[in-house]
């Protein structure tokens, strides 16, 4: 193994740190200097990334690309960094967008051009490390550093109410982060004799009873639930992308949203079998409300950018709904759905924020006829409509098909019910979005003004020309997507499904070493074996039909004196 392959990730991760530190240096004033550093390193951090998805084998189980250097030896914390599937294609989807982002706001972002570069470069590392992380307090850390970045393309190059909506953002997402670095706490201490804030080991070792799991679930559960957001701790998204500028709502939609979803499918959920188990179906029926709430919201709305934000939360309910229902179709449709939505709601976001550009308004009321003035606009706006609504054929269609259907099928007690309110959600989703097209593209000119608008320009058609190739390619061809989430899914559908024994209340725990198969995990250097890591069969669903939420079996282990 050279050094390039064995830091392969370190380096993906610091690249935009780095493009930030020269972006520091340069002389204030110098704003195109600054945006072409803020291109430069964001384009040549997803040519390196490239590097990852050839290099990922997804036929082996763990993680790959792993790193781990001690921080804190004495007290448990390492730079312990890997990629599964499932991060790995988010960490993909980081890396596309950041380009597109920086190009999307050469005109838009005049003031304050070097602050805001800073902070667009700044927030793709924390993102990243996010992404990345295998110690739960370097998780935490790059939690957090999400804040700032994006608490401030908010608050200073926001709209009117920017300041509004950027403290209450921050607000939201930093009390739930609290509860969850408590809950941290409480692992570090129940790791003896070994004090450790390594995930794999916690994983592989740490035993909980049935009381702690839930109080520790429900601490981790509610700092990604509002960062998902699910109902109804939703109220903070409309206002934040509202008021965000289009590269802060590209990526608020694109990847910083999933965060909260890769939250629950990382670390609130197999490191809580028993409580992800019980809760299971409770999470499955707030992602559904969130589905038919998120699109009545939508009908209701005259304002384009707030339409689309709530869009993201009926959307979202799908993935959640996925994840709950623990089969391999659902939670791998789930995962897709994740990638499919930053593409698809990071695409609607950047077509506003180009017509914001030539209206000054995104009152719905204010436009009308744009395809008669604007041909190329009109037909890149319908492709993008076309893959949000989830058309056969584009990106939308196949992780929400996956849902449904590995709902349908699952082992939730109500899931045929479920997959049906969730696919009315499928309707009421083609219903709005193509209302909101007519409104926009269609129909006679509103205001005269109109008549004037420019269509895409070079730099604009370069930014939308990815994301349209990417709607047709992984709508046509997800085949590589499923085969890299297929191990890491099983993993976890397997883990929550059928959870390991919790530790009896009362009982003296220890740390007791066991090797999960629903990890898949092994120590460096050790090959895996087919008895370490057994197979969850992906065409159809095998486990027990069992109703979720039944209470497992509890093992006693060894009496107090």
């Amino acid at each position: 193994m050279n050094w390039l392959s064995a830091h392969l990730f370190s380096l993906v991760l610091f690249l935009p740190l780095l493009g930030a530190a020269i972006v520091a240096i340069l002389p204030r004033g110098e704003g195109d200097q600054h945006k072409g550093v803020a291109v430069f390193t964001s384009l040549v951090t997803f040519c390196v990334s490239l590097l990852l998805w050839t290099g990922f084998d997804s036929t082996k189980a763990g993680f790959q690309f792993e790193e781990r250097v001690e921080w804190a030896p004495s007290l448990g914390i390492s730079y312990h960094v890997g990629l599964d599937g499932v991060a790995l294609l988010l960490v993909m989807l980081t890396t596309f967008l950041g380009p597109i982002v920086v190009l999307s706001s050469w005109k838009g972002v005049q003031h304050r051009v070097k602050e805001f570069c800073l902070a667009l470069l700044v927030l793709e590392t924390a993102m990243l490390g996010t992404l990345g992380a295998l110690d739960l307090v370097l998780f935490y850390v790059f939690w957090e550093a999400m804040l700032i970045p994006m608490y401030l393309l908010v608050g200073v190059w926001g709209s009117e109410r920017r300041i509004y909506a950027a403290v209450k953002f921050f607000l939201f997402t930093f009390v739930g982060s609290v509860l969850m670095l408590l809950a941290i706490f409480y692992l570090w201490s129940k790791s003896a004799p070994t004090r450790t804030f390594d995930y794999v080991t916690l994983m592989a070792s740490l035993r909980l009873d049935a009381g702690e799991q839930k109080w520790l679930f429900l601490a981790f559960a509610l700092a990604f639930a509002i960062k998902v957001p699910i109902w109804p701790l939703h109220t903070w998204l409309p206002d934040a992308h509202t008021e965000a500028p289009a590269a802060g709502s590209i990526l608020l939609a694109g990847v910083m949203l999933k965060m909260g979803t890769f939250g629950f499918i990382r670390y609130a959920m197999p490191l809580f079998p028993n409580a992800a188990l019980e809760w299971a179906p409770v999470i499955a029926w707030l992602g559904v409300i969130g589905i038919i709430y998120g699109s009545l919201m939508c009908m209701a709305q005259t304002d384009l950018k707030r339409l689309v934000a709530y869009s993201s939360v009926a959307h979202l309910g799908f993935v959640m709904l996925g994840l709950s229902a623990l089969t391999a179709e659902s939670a791998s449709g789930a995962v897709l759905q994740m990638v499919n939505h930053g593409i698809s709601t990071g695409a609607l976001f950047l077509m506003i924020g180009y017509l914001y550009e030539r209206t000054h308004t995104r009152d719905l009321a204010a436009y009308g006829g744009l395809a008669k003035v604007t041909p190329a606009i009109a037909a890149v706006f319908l492709v993008i409509t076309l893959s949000s609504i989830g058309l056969p054929g584009t990106n939308g269609f196949v992780g929400e098909f996956l849902i449904l259907i590995g709902t349908y099928s699952g082992r939730l007690q109500s899931g045929v019910l479920l997959a049906v309110l969730g696919s009315l959600g499928v309707i009421l989703g083609a219903v709005y979005m193509l209302w909101m097209y007519q409104r926009v593209m269609l129909g006679p000119i509103r205001r005269e003004s109109v008549r004037s608008l420019p269509d895409l320009s070079l730099r604009e058609w370069v930014t939308f020309a990815p994301l349209l190739a990417a709607i047709v390619v992984l709508g046509v061809y997800p085949g590589p997507l499923l085969a890299a989430v297929k191990l890491p899914v099983e993993a976890f559908v397997q883990r929550v499904a059928q959870p390991p024994p919790a530790a009896e209340p009362g009982q003296r725990r220890r740390v007791i070493p066991i090797r999960p198969p629903s990890l898949g995990m092994q120590q460096p250097g050790a090959a895996p074996s087919d008895s370490e890591s057994p197979r969850v069969h992906f065409p159809r669903n095998t486990l027990p039909r069992a109703p979720l939420g039944q209470p497992p079996s509890v093992v006693p282990t060894e009496q107090k004196p």
